[in-house]
């Protein structure tokens, strides 16, 4: 079984499973504020799901200064996360846990 690890800022630790990964970016780490329309959230997945969701990827390379390779990379973390993880079991953690929004 594959060791998720997270890579936020250099914090190098590794998870069983990949909704531990998400919980914990989501509650370990500063949240970050969106380079293209300001929303602040939580760092890693969410991030690149709302980077990819909401913008386009021409405004994600503007305004993170992005190769392609940036924006192909990332979307391969999206994928990747999304087809293993229970995204469900995420979302009611996190509302369950601390009362903090994402």
């Amino acid at each position: 079984m594959p060791r998720w690890e997270c890579t936020i800022e250099g914090c190098g630790e590794t998870f069983d499973r990949v909704e531990d990964l998400i919980v914990h970016q989501s509650t370990a780490h500063e949240r970050i504020e969106c380079a293209v329309c300001g929303t602040v959230l939580p760092d890693g997945y969410f991030a690149i799901r709302h980077a990819f969701e909401e913008h386009t990827r021409a405004e994600y390379v503007r305004s993170y200064d992005a190769s392609a390779a940036d924006v192909r990379h990332r979307e391969t973390v999206k994928e990747t996360i999304e087809e293993a993880a229970d995204i469900r079991e995420v979302v009611d953690r996190l509302e369950g846990g601390d009362g903090r929004s994402f």
